[in-house]
């Protein structure tokens, strides 16, 4: 029998590979480095090759695709009970060849360079974001060991920090005040960088119509329908509206045995950057949804009466990730359902 899967265990310089037939018989095993791997790839025949979802698997896929190969992605912690004995590379490429034969494994669908390219976007931003709290947060530490208090908020902050500096008789040491104002210079220029990102997704929002249409839905902006676009890509392989919701992890954890149903808070599994991101719009637009008389807004003002708030945050969210599958699988703009008068 000829090589019919190929098993990649990626590694920075150097991946381990497994090569079998159709029965998962291990025909050969060898490393080879990542630099080789697509020519080395280029010499076999049309196989499938398997790989775990890690970082320049994607990009790896995409080569090995116009090779003619079949890609198979799968998630490291579906491959983890294959690995036999003691871990090492060998053994996780060939316990990637086996989880990749199996009838029941889930596979991840293989992301565009377009899908990458707008991902990348996103990491750069969401670091740029972080180093901004980071650098509130000292300010406000160091004001507080001033015995100097601001509101919450990062307007108010900023506009503290701007009259403190204007201020000829302000209660701080010229040597603080040196430090604050170039602070306050690196928070502007923060803030510049991460505009531009924003201006990037805006836009993409308007051209790419898989986009335009999750902006239709309320609490899912710009932003958000970009991290949509890159992180789902085809809404078809999910198979359920629900199935999207628990891959982002916003469906409660079971614990179920015996036929008791036990369920608790969140898996919290997949993508905690896209997760977060419809938490926060489903928070800013649940006042505004309570209050409308569409059945999205007469469900919430009812969960409203028997649930904590951030509860029904959180059902929002799933509720919002349902909605975006909807809308990407039917190629449709969201319409909210108003409920029909009853004379």
């Amino acid at each position: 029998m000829g090589i019919a899967i190929v098993g990649i265990d990626l590694g920075k310089n150097v991946c381990s590979i497994v090569e079998a037939d159709e029965v998962g018989m291990v025909l050969r095993r060898r490393r080879v480095r990542r630099d080789k791997l697509v020519d080395h790839l280029s010499k076999l025949n049309p196989c499938v090759v398997a790989m775990e979802a890690s970082c320049g698997a994607h990009h790896l896929a995409g080569q090995a695709a116009s090779q003619g190969h079949e890609v198979r992605l799968m998630s490291p912690e579906y491959v983890r009970p294959y690995v036999k004995a003691q871990k090492n590379d060998e053994r996780d490429a060939e316990a990637i060849v086996e989880a990749a034969t199996r009838p029941t494994m889930r596979f991840v669908t293989p992301k565009s360079e377009d899908q990458l390219d707008i991902q990348a976007l996103h990491r750069v931003r969401d670091r740029l974001v972080g180093q901004r709290t980071s650098l509130m947060n000292q300010i406000r530490g160091l004001l507080l060991e001033r015995g100097l208090t601001t509101a919450q908020g990062r307007a108010r902050l900023a506009d503290f920090v701007d009259a403190l500096l204007a201020d000829d008789d302000a209660p701080v040491s010229s040597r603080i005040l040196m430090v604050l104002k170039d602070m306050r210079a690196e928070w502007q220029e923060l803030d510049r960088r991460v505009k531009i990102f924003d201006a990037e997704f805006a836009a993409f929002a308007k051209s790419d119509e898989q986009a335009h249409r999750l902006v239709s839905i309320p609490g899912i902006g710009p932003l958000t329908a970009s991290a949509l676009v890159a992180s789902v890509g085809d809404a078809t392989a999910f198979a359920h509206a629900r199935d999207l919701a628990a891959w982002i992890g916003l469906v409660p954890r079971q614990t179920t045995t015996g036929g008791k149903p036990r369920l608790g808070g969140i898996t919290r599994r997949g993508n905690k950057y896209l997760r977060k991101n419809l938490v926060h719009g489903a928070r800013a637009a649940l006042p505004v949804l309570a209050r409308s008389q569409t059945n999205l807004g007469r469900w919430l003002s009812n969960l409203l009466t028997r649930a904590h708030p951030n509860t029904v945050v959180v059902a929002l969210a799933n509720r919002l990730a349902r909605i975006a599958w909807a809308v990407l699988t039917q190629n449709r703009l969201f319409q909210p359902e108003v409920p029909a008068r009853t004379s």
